[in-house]
């Protein structure tokens, strides 16, 4: 990893050291595990775009802002509604990293199902957060996941225990509450999924409120036991004034089947890092994406699958709708290790640029070590189909109205492998609402951090 200067570590030491001398009752594991991610960032400090890894992505805008943990703040239920999930099992509310009991609703759990704070989780000594927290997520590899480990402090905690169903799906908000100075929260998330237990879990990141650049780095470990069925869904709509880092890793056992769906729509400056571990043979795992930028957003997404055991499968499939100045990434890498033989994977990116000036880059990778494997990958760049254009405009629909409806059809590609009725009912919707300021060519309002990530470089 290229190592970036010290100057930009400004403000993350006093962070980590102001964390520390707070947290009395943490655990010796725990303050070791933090402890470690902190030596690891402050060794290798921000990546640069010499790292192959982020090759396409300039953090510069991030490691040159002097941002301090987010202050807690309160928010009225009121303004929470529009981004609640009708028929779920449960809400879980974060309010700028921290667990907001007054806004949650956990009521429709099944007995034995746990769901709620991780910081509570750690304190009240619960096994599942000792024996997997900090487990599974690399932070010699990631410079920002030794900086979430390292800022550990709160979070979603969910523990499902063996055979345990839970049909409507567990959602996690995290709402960002920008302030006066520029502020980050690093909120951790962890999914323990016992054998044969099946559940949909959601983490949604939003903002309420005007103010100061916002830097959302957050982490989650998903651990699927043998036969478990997970899907997990991450729904990213921020604001313009916002920077998110998200990290999913998952570690699944003989024949466990997880499924990662991600919809991002905010932000100025996304990177979005999914790395399922397929340990146990017969495992499964789809990674099923939709990015949709305009202006002058960046949105990157890195797909690491790696295969570990025999008689695998993985799916990767990746749309995305870009408009304005705005760049999308897609760097997938699919690695068969020597001892998985009958691998099966594929990986597909499919693109749409709405102007001249937006920008795809697009990067599919294999590395295979076995002999007796099947694995595929291809990626497409192209605009709106003129064909189909013309066809409706031929019915007497309006031009506007026949792009949005092929947008649709497109990003509808992407709801059809969600088996979750609920999720896709509210992401139809959610996508909906946010297709128009992409399908007119009229871009959304450009925020602060905008002129900031340009002066940056």
């Amino acid at each position: 990893m290229a190592i970036a200067t010290t100057e930009p570590l400004r403000g993350y030491p006093e962070a980590f050291f102001e964390l520390d001398s707070r947290a009395l009752r943490q655990p010796a594991w725990l303050r070791e595990l933090r402890e470690r991610g902190f030596a690891r960032f402050r060794d290798v400090g921000f990546p640069t775009t010499r790292n192959e890894d982020w090759r396409f992505t300039n953090v510069n805008a991030i490691a040159q802002t002097a941002f301090q943990p987010a202050p807690a703040q309160s928010v009225t239920f009121a303004a929470l509604e529009p981004f609640l999930i009708p028929g779920a099992a449960c809400h879980l509310v974060f309010v700028n990293g921290q667990y907001a009991a007054r806004l949650s609703r956990i009521a429709g759990l099944p007995a034995g199902v746990e769901a709620g704070s991780l910081g509570e989780a750690i304190q009240n000594n619960r096994k599942p957060a000792e024996s997997h927290l900090g487990r599974y997520l690399n932070v010699e590899r990631d410079a920002f996941c030794a900086l979430n480990t390292a800022l550990l402090e709160d979070g979603g905690y969910v523990y499902l225990p063996r055979r345990a169903d839970v049909e409507a799906p567990i959602c996690l908000l995290f709402v960002s509450l920008p302030g006066t100075i520029p502020s980050m929260a690093h909120p951790r998330t962890l999914i323990v999924a016992e054998d044969e237990a099946q559940a949909s879990i959601v983490e949604q990141y939003i903002s309420l409120g005007a103010g100061e650049v916002f830097f959302s780095n957050s982490a989650t470990e998903l651990v699927a036991g043998e036969g478990a069925v997970v899907s997990h869904y991450l729904v990213e709509r921020q604001d313009r004034n916002a920077f998110k880092i998200s990290t999913l890793r998952s570690e699944q056992a003989r024949s466990a089947n997880v499924t990662s769906h991600s919809i991002l729509l905010g932000g100025a400056l996304v990177r979005n890092n999914v790395h399922p571990v397929l340990a146990g043979e017969g495992s499964e795992c789809l990674i099923n994406g939709l990015f949709i930028a305009a202006g002058k957003q960046h949105i990157d997404n890195y797909m690491l699958v790696e295969h570990a055991r025999p008689h695998s499968s993985s799916r990767q499939f990746y749309n995305g709708i870009l408009d304005g100045h705005s760049r999308g990434v897609f760097h997938g890498r699919i690695i068969v290790h020597k001892d998985a033989q009958k691998t099966d994977a594929k990986q597909t990116n499919r693109n749409l640029l709405l102007s001249d000036d937006a920008q795809i880059d697009t990067k599919p990778q294999l590395e295979i070590y076995a002999d007796d494997v099947k694995c595929t990958h291809g990626a497409t760049i192209g605009q709106v189909e003129e064909n189909a254009l013309f066809y409706l405009r031929s019915r007497g629909i309006s031009e506007g109205a026949a792009r949005r409806l092929l947008l649709l059809a497109f990003a509808n590609e992407c709801l059809e492998r969600m088996k979750c009725p609920v999720m896709r009912a509210y992401l139809e919707g959610v996508i909906q609402a946010w297709l128009p300021a992409t399908s007119t060519g009229a871009p959304p309002e450009a925020g602060e951090i905008e002129r900031r990530w340009e002066e940056a470089g």
